[in-house]
C-alpha cells in the first residue's frame, strides 16, 4: 500500500511496505519503467503541522534499450529515499523537494515521489555491457556479433 490515510499517521509512525505496478498510471509516457514493480519500503512519520516525512528505499529493475546496439536491457535500481509532504498552504508547499497532500488534505499518496526517486536513479542511457560496439553506421550490423560483409567496415 502507497496510499495513506492522515489520520492514521496521526497516530505515530507507519511502517510501509508495498509494489508501485509498472502498470500504475503514475507513469508517463517516456519514463524508464520498471519490469515488475518498484518494492518500496520505509516508515512515515509526522514532521510538524501539517508535514509528513518518508525515509526508506526502493528497489526494482529497469527496462531500456543499449545505447549503442540497441539491444534489450536489465538494470537493477536500488536506492534510499527520503520525502517531504505539506499541506497546500504549508510556506514550503512550492519547494521541489515538498511533495503535495492528496486531494482534499485527507491522503497521502507515495507514487509520485517514488516515481521521481526511480527516474532520478534509473539509468536513462544504459549499456548493454561497458565494451559494446554498437551497430555499424553503413549497415546497421550489430558489431558485437563480429565481423561482417559491409563494403565500408
Amino acid at each position: 500500500m502507497l496510499s495513506f490515510d492522515i489520520r492514521t499517521l496521526s497516530q505515530g509512525a507507519v511502517q510501509v511496505h508495498g509494489d508501485l505496478s509498472a502498470e500504475d498510471d503514475v507513469w508517463m509516457e517516456g519514463d524508464v519503467r520498471p519490469v515488475g514493480a518498484v518494492h518500496v519500503t520505509g516508515r512515515i512519520s509526522g514532521a510538524g503541522q501539517g508535514r509528513y516525512y518518508f525515509s526508506g528505499g526502493l528497489t526494482g529493475i529497469a527496462a531500456g534499450e543499449c545505447r549503442r546496439c540497441l539491444v534489450a536491457v536489465e538494470s537493477a535500481v536500488s536506492a534510499e529515499a527520503h520525502f517531504l509532504f505539506a499541506d497546500a498552504d504549508d510556506e514550503n508547499a512550492d519547494e521541489p523537494d515538498v511533495f503535495p497532500i492528496g486531494e482534499l488534505g485527507t491522503m497521502l499518496d507515495l507514487r509520485p515521489a517514488i516515481r521521481e526517486q526511480w527516474l532520478l536513479e534509473a539509468p536513462a542511457l544504459p549499456l548493454c555491457r561497458p565494451d559494446c560496439r554498437g551497430l555499424c553506421t553503413a549497415c546497421g550490423a550489430d558489431l558485437n556479433a563480429g565481423p561482417h560483409a559491409c563494403p565500408k567496415s
